[in-house]
């Protein structure tokens, strides 16, 4: 059974939403059925990336909110996510466009380690202080995560996953999605954001009964 999981790098509760999911998925006594892909999902496809930005300053200006206000959204994010294990730094976050980041999601996808390098790049992106649109610090988030250097060097000054990047936002669109984390169980369910895990594990049991009938 396949699930996919359409998510930004810069979405703390796509990275909360994370948490949730492989938390049900770790107590789903039929995990070894389940097959996960990580989709990729750009919040703002036009974004630059500026390493002198705050993050505070940024997303007043994008969202017309006052600085207070973000401030206190981001006290909310970092108590839900300090509940799921995450250690948000929103102060040290570096403001960057995600692009170059999914592309080296999709090589690892290819490799089998998508899963891997989506965590790493989640922690880059809030709590390491990284701009995840450096191709030499993807490089080293990649080699961690178990990929070649001179492979991810040459992969990325490609076409060919910006390419793959641009058929998921494509996929995206035609289903309907607008925000992230959206999870498509078995391409029946859809869960848009970071429910609880006891709302995911009710999905997955429903979605695997059904699952299991077809194959037999």
């Amino acid at each position: 059974m396949k699930i996919e999981i359409w998510s930004d790098v810069a979405c703390p509760w796509c990275y909360i939403g994370k948490k949730r999911f492989e938390k049900a998925l770790s107590q789903f006594p039929h995990s070894e059925h389940v097959e996960v892909e990580w989709k990729s999902f750009l919040l703002n496809p036009n974004q630059k990336t500026d390493t002198d930005a705050s993050l505070v300053d940024y997303l007043a200006r994008e969202k017309g909110l006052s600085a207070e206000q973000v401030k206190q959204m981001m006290m909310q994010v970092t108590k839900a996510g300090a509940g799921e294990g995450i250690d948000f730094d929103f102060e040290k976050v570096v403001v960057a466009n995600t692009v170059r980041a999914h592309a080296l999601l999709q090589m690892a996808k290819n490799k089998g380690l998508g899963d891997e390098v989506k965590k790493r790049l989640l922690l880059a992106y809030f709590s390491e202080n990284i701009n995840v649109d450096d191709p030499d610090q993807l490089i080293r988030i990649g080699e961690e995560a178990g990929l070649d250097a001179g492979e991810i060097k040459k992969y990325l000054s490609t076409d060919e996953p910006f390419k793959k990047v641009e058929f998921d936002l494509k996929e995206a669109a035609a289903l309907g999605i607008r925000g992230v984390p959206y999870f498509v169980i078995d391409r029946k369910y859809g869960i848009s954001g970071a429910q609880e895990s006891h709302l995911f594990t009710e999905a997955l049991e429903k979605a695997f009964s059904e699952w299991k009938e077809q194959q037999e």
